[in-house]
């Protein structure tokens, strides 16, 4: 007599293991996010992603919901919090008055340097504790150019 459940059982296992290993993965991320986020001492996280995309050209706050994954109610405070700090200018678009632009102060540009460099130091200490630090690190990068093609996706899809 044959067993059929034999190879259901191999398979159960693999896709067990396999989503053990994305679980492991994921709570990984979450970790290295929380310790990222503690090396923000001028900028909370939903700010530095703002200003972060503001940076690369991304001016239209009304775009800026969707790539950031926020509700537009969540932007419109995280800009007027930098506005106020001085951090962001917000200019009318012309011939759309309900267009906003943004761009970055020079006070802006320092607090996303010293931001940026605070969170490279902290993942470079964590990269520096990994068995291959350097493939840890391209890892990681194509894990942005994922992540990356699926914002872009969800994006054009309305997703």
């Amino acid at each position: 007599m044959v067993d059929h459940m034999a190879g259901s059982d191999v398979e159960t296992t693999a896709t067990t293991a396999t989503t053990s290993s994305l679980t492991d993965a994921a709570r990984a991320l979450v970790r290295v996010a929380r310790m990222l986020e503690h090396a923000c001492t001028e900028l909370t996280l939903p700010q530095y992603r703002l200003l972060v995309m503001v940076a690369c050209g991304d001016q239209r706050a009304s775009r800026l919901a969707g790539r950031l994954a926020l509700s537009k109610p969540t932007v419109t405070a995280v800009v007027e919090g930098l506005v106020e700090r001085g951090l962001l200018i917000r200019s009318e678009v012309s011939g759309d008055r309900r267009a906003v632009d943004l761009s970055l102060t020079d006070a802006g540009r320092l607090a996303l340097a010293n931001t940026d460099e605070a969170m490279a130091r902290q993942l470079g200490w964590v990269l520096d504790h990994c068995d291959d630090p350097a493939l840890s690190e391209s890892g990681l990068l194509q894990l942005s150019g994922a992540v990356e093609r699926v914002v872009a996706a969800r994006i054009a899809t309305g997703k």
